[in-house]
């Protein structure tokens, strides 16, 4: 599984690069959105610096909360790991542990079934949470079958989203590959 290039990393005590955009189009409205490491605010051409200083630190405060309660806590993960081991596998498939780490840029996922760990890359933060269960299954299931083998992917196959979330997760990694389209910095 191969994880999307350019997602921000989020750390709460670092300033994001702040890039503004001016647009002679825009005439009222104030955006805001995260590309990779910095937040983009579009605004007014007109607007004048002080309301840009005020409108800009605002929306900046209001992607980061909205990022901070996105991201899930390593203890968030293990009790959701535990309650889809239930519901798929029965109780079968029981971690060590199950944690998201930061190292992980070719993979959503990895599971060492030796010692029955599981890692999640930190990327799936930004993704939905039924996303994210897909890959705790796909984890999980490395702890009743080592391999790809069919017996793993009926495992897989238990969890209802399981072909969605696949196309999910491929469209997000293509996606995170390709430039925007032209214009699109003119907004």
């Amino acid at each position: 599984m191969s994880a999307p290039a350019g997602t921000p990393d989020v750390t709460p005590d670092v300033p994001p690069a702040v890039e503004v955009r001016r647009s002679r189009r825009r005439r009222r409205t104030v955006s805001a959105y995260r590309d990779g490491d910095r937040i983009v605010v579009l605004i007014p051409a007109t607007m004048s610096k002080r309301d840009e200083a005020t409108w800009v630190a605002d929306m900046v405060a209001r992607i980061q909360r909205q990022e901070r309660r996105k991201l899930r806590s390593d203890d968030d993960l293990a009790t959701r790991a535990a309650k889809l081991n239930d519901l798929y596998f029965g109780g079968l498939a029981v971690p060590a542990s199950v944690r998201w780490v930061t190292n992980q840029n070719a993979r959503w996922g990895s599971c060492t079934p030796g010692d029955r760990t599981i890692r999640l890359s930190d990327r799936l933060q930004q993704v939905p949470a039924w996303v994210v269960d897909y890959v705790l299954v796909h984890e999980l299931a490395h702890l009743l079958e080592a391999g790809h083998t069919p017996a793993f992917w009926g495992w897989v196959d238990r969890y209802p989203r399981a072909e969605k979330a696949k196309g999910y997760l491929e469209g997000y990694s293509a996606a995170a590959r390709l430039e925007p389209p032209p214009g699109v910095e003119d907004d």
